[in-house]
């Protein structure tokens, strides 16, 4: 039974192997895979397929940001032009463009022709082994819920009296905003206030803590002072005390340094980067006995909830297994439900192994602890840096701000990396297979590396373990006997 083949009235009985309500990115790699193995996939959507379009937004506006910004700095390079003028027509088919090709890839039309049995409409729970969706019924042998995440307002006075955007309603936006406020200072905040500023609005950031909390201060820091050389406005660790429709825009009311002072940060619109729910109220999770909270569905490490037939994965699940790093982490969480649930191999979701970026100039890219958890969980610990400066590539290039960070404990073994600086989403790549594979400092300075190539920044972070050995008296004493035999 296929997308439209479903009558009006009783209809019959599904009772696939497998029940994905979603189809987001991590719905669809559930379905696409299962189905390929031939397993009976019902897969439900209520909305679009391949769920929101924000992720391929705020990539295409980053990308264009970076050409335009390209322009302004190649008399750095000898270059003279002018300042860039942005055609907001073809701006906003360049968005289109990326958001209309990864469509094919997450169509009804293909799910169908795998195998799979498409429904649309609202899926609710009414036994532990049950979803209707309108008249029609699922008794599933196990059900993966991937309903993603949905912004909800701010608990702020007046905030519910205001327009507001988000990255995916910006992406339908066929002029850029004049002035633009965002508020939120995570990785989609942080890229979108970069790329409009760039792109000729006027922006200010706002967030109630510090940009991209929980990110390496030290990279963070390069980060804010490239935006702060991009014309951004930052407002961190702001307590808004109120909003207000202006007219032709918004004003947000945040509280001053003093005890009773307080200003106002006027725009022309404001965008919401923060304060995602995940998207579970119309389930009816309690009939089928699964617990959730604030932050989702309650999920083991293998990503079970508290009905052993149901899954959870992506931005609806809880604790640690939501929201940290979309579609890579997505598939990731994916391949897991599957190989319990097809092959009953037991596996273990861990979030620390799954790469974070950021579409920025420069680019933060971590993955594994960072220092300040590595120094909690590991004690004793070795950081070892190598800057951006120290690359030719990089001087050729003009892309010096940056460095790469290694913490490994004192045997060498790789704990966690940062990188911030061009390509770094790119670049950390290497340092998750070493994740993934034990791999030590001594070990990952003994590649190859392209050169000049960027890449051999990390191999000289990984080569400094090594320089203190070269201080040591044992070691010196061993090379003067060995030099008497030639």
């Amino acid at each position: 039974m296929s997308e439209g083949s479903i009558l009006p009235g009783k209809a019959a009985v599904l009772t696939p192997d497998l029940c994905i309500i979603g189809a987001g990115t991590a719905g669809l790699a559930v379905a696409t895979a299962a189905a390929a193995f031939g397993v009976p996939v019902v897969l439900i959507e209520r909305d679009r397929m391949g769920g929101e379009v924000a992720s391929s937004a705020v990539r295409a506006l980053a990308a264009a940001g970076a050409r335009a910004q390209a322009v302004r700095d190649a008399d750095g390079f000898g270059l003279v032009t002018a300042e860039p003028t942005v055609n907001d027509a073809r701006l906003h088919d360049h968005v289109q463009h990326a958001i209309a090709a990864a469509a094919p890839n997450a169509s009804a039309e293909r799910l169908t022709a795998l195998g799979a049995t498409v429904i649309r409409g609202e899926a609710r729970f009414v036994s532990r082994s049950t979803v209707v969706v309108g008249e029609q019924t699922i008794k599933a042998r196990r059900f993966v819920i991937a309903t993603g995440a949905c912004h909800v307002a701010p608990a702020i006075a007046g905030f519910d009296t205001i327009p507001w955007l988000t990255a995916a309603s910006l992406a339908t936006a066929t002029r850029r905003p004049e002035r633009l406020i965002v508020f939120g200072g995570d990785a989609t905040g942080v890229a979108i206030a970069q790329a409009m500023v760039r792109l000729g609005s006027a922006v200010t950031l706002v967030d109630a803590g510090g940009l991209l909390a929980g990110d390496d201060p030290e990279a963070v820091a390069i980060l804010r002072r490239a935006l702060l050389r991009d014309g951004v406005a930052l407002h961190e660790n702001a307590a808004i005390l109120s909003a207000h429709p202006r007219k032709g825009g918004v004003s947000l009311v945040l509280a001053g340094e003093q005890e009773g002072a307080e200003h106002a940060i006027e725009g022309t619109h404001l965008l919401l980067a923060t304060s995602r729910t995940a998207a579970i109220e119309a389930l009816d999770l309690e009939l089928a006995g699964i617990a959730s909270g604030t932050d989702g569905i309650h999920v083991d490490r293998g990503l079970r909830s508290t009905n052993r037939r149901v899954y959870a994965i992506g931005d609806c699940a809880g604790g640690q297994a939501g929201s940290v790093g979309g579609g890579a982490v997505a598939e990731e969480q994916a391949r897991l439900v599957l190989r319990n649930a097809l092959f009953r191999q037991p596996g273990r979701f861990d979030r620390r192994a799954a790469p974070r970026t950021t579409q920025t100039q420069p680019a933060i890219a971590a993955v594994g602890l960072s220092e300040a958890e590595a120094r909690a969980q590991a004690g004793a610990i070795r950081v070892l840096r190598w800057p951006y400066a120290e690359s030719e590539r990089a001087q050729a290039e003009r892309t010096t701000d940056g460095f790469v960070k290694l913490i490994t404990n004192t045997r060498g073994k790789v704990l966690g990396v940062c990188i911030v600086g061009a390509q770094a989403g790119d670049l950390v790549a290497t340092w998750s297979l070493a994740l993934a594979s034990g791999k030590t400092a001594p070990e990952m300075a003994q590649l190859i590396m392209p050169h000049p190539a960027l890449s051999e920044i990390g191999k000289r972070a990984a080569t400094s373990y090594l320089t203190p050995l070269a201080t040591k008296p044992s070691l010196r004493r061993l090379i003067g006997f060995l030099r008497r035999f030639g």
